[in-house]
């Protein structure tokens, strides 16, 4: 009997991996047909207690699998000013079942209280990282601060509010609203990066980053309206609300809200390509297939794919809408997936990176909803990437 080569003992190897490998078993991306499994209605505005109304949902996994879904708790209007809680929720059993609320920051009674937010997760220590900001529309009170509270074990507990702006600088920085990053390709593997914007006079986008897992945060790209720290009009450059996602080849892909229609009614897209230190113009574009009618979105790539929702529509907050694409944001599918056709809003995505095939088919949509107006509801969606193959 011969004995086989190197060579060939690599490549039976490379077959037989295949073969024993849950996750080689994933379905093809060109046969990605999504198809909504379940949905359910996380908070409800109005309903009792001290909350009038439920805003800016984050979703996020942790490292041990559990699913974090937050809010703002507004106390007493739908104002973005004014007092709020941040609410969470957790779920163990990737949403089959919810935790009760728990409020795990308390403003008091502030004219201009807390604003989500990032969500950050480090899969180095297991830890999760939520920064906010405090008096950010400078509405009887000042300055504007950048808060971050962390939690060590699995969201059942949180540290008390940390000031990073004693790092960062008195500026008006809202993060997100959506998730952070941390980087897992390229020299800067492990890095902590957080977009977010500006006021609309002084609006743009704006990245903070930490190289030491939260521990300290600098500033890092800017990109910025213009006229900038000036009052805006009908059509200014004034790019606002950002999710920024890490593509496989290291690059940092942000999709950001036009906030004032600058050259479409569409998605502003910009790109670093040197981990979030800058955001060159040249890798500025305006993706005319995303129409949007200036409002916070959600993004997260998956197996290569990259999602994308948001209300898809140029002049209301209707039509909240999936859609995908096989190749980083410069075409889409020209199928979508209508997840609610009716008012809607802010919208966050997440999945979970796992060995486990069925982990491999599903991503998590949380959105607002409602029947007359987007902020109705908050609900929480699960989406089956390959129609239940």
């Amino acid at each position: 009997m011969k004995m086989k080569t190197g060579s060939e003992l690599a490549a039976l190897w490379f077959l037989l991996s295949a073969v024993l490998d849950p996750a080689a078993c994933v379905i093809s991306p060109n046969l990605i047909d999504p198809l909504i499994l379940e949905e359910q209605l996380l908070w409800v505005n109005g309903a009792k207690g001290e909350v009038s109304t439920y805003r800016i949902p984050l979703l996020t996994f942790t490292p041990k699998g559990s699913l974090l879904a937050f809010a703002e708790a507004r106390k007493s209007s739908a104002s973005d000013a004014g007092a709020k809680f941040i609410v969470m929720r957790r779920s163990i059993d990737k949403g089959y079942t919810w935790s009760p609320n728990t409020f795990i920051v308390d403003d008091g009674t502030q004219a201009d209280g807390l604003n989500l937010g990032s969500v950050v997760v480090d899969e180095v220590h297991g830890s999760i990282i939520l920064i906010y900001t405090v008096c950010f529309h400078l509405y009887h009170c000042q300055p504007s601060s950048i808060m971050m509270v962390q939690s060590k074990d699995d969201g059942l507990s949180w540290s008390q509010p940390r000031n990073l702006s004693l790092q960062l600088g008195i500026k008006n920085f809202a993060p997100g609203p959506g998730f952070g990053l941390q980087l897992r390709h390229g020299e800067k593997n492990g890095r902590l990066v957080v977009c977010g914007h500006g006021t609309l006079e002084g609006d743009g986008v704006f990245l903070i980053i930490s190289d030491d897992y939260g521990q300290t945060w600098r500033n890092g790209a800017s990109l910025k309206s213009i006229p900038y720290n000036q009052p805006k009009k009908a059509q200014d450059f004034n790019p606002d609300e950002c999710q920024p996602v890490e593509l496989t080849d290291g690059t940092i892909l942000i999709n950001v809200r036009n906030q004032n229609s600058y050259h479409c009614k569409c998605r502003i897209v910009v790109r670093s390509r040197d981990y979030g230190e800058t955001l060159p113009v040249e890798d500025l574009s305006f993706d005319y297939e995303l129409r949007d009618p200036a409002v916070a979105a959600g993004a997260v790539q998956k197996g290569g794919v990259l999602f994308f929702t948001n209300p898809s529509n140029e002049q209301q907050r209707i039509n909240m809408t999936l859609r995908w694409s096989l190749n980083d944001g410069y075409a889409w599918e020209k199928k979508a997936v209508q997840i609610w056709p009716g008012p809607s809003g802010y919208s966050c995505m997440t999945s979970i990176d796992s060995n486990a095939p069925d982990d491999e088919k599903h991503i998590f949509v949380i959105f607002e909803k409602g029947f007359k107006i987007s902020d109705e509801t908050i609900s929480f969606v699960k989406v089956h990437l390959y129609s239940g193959r």
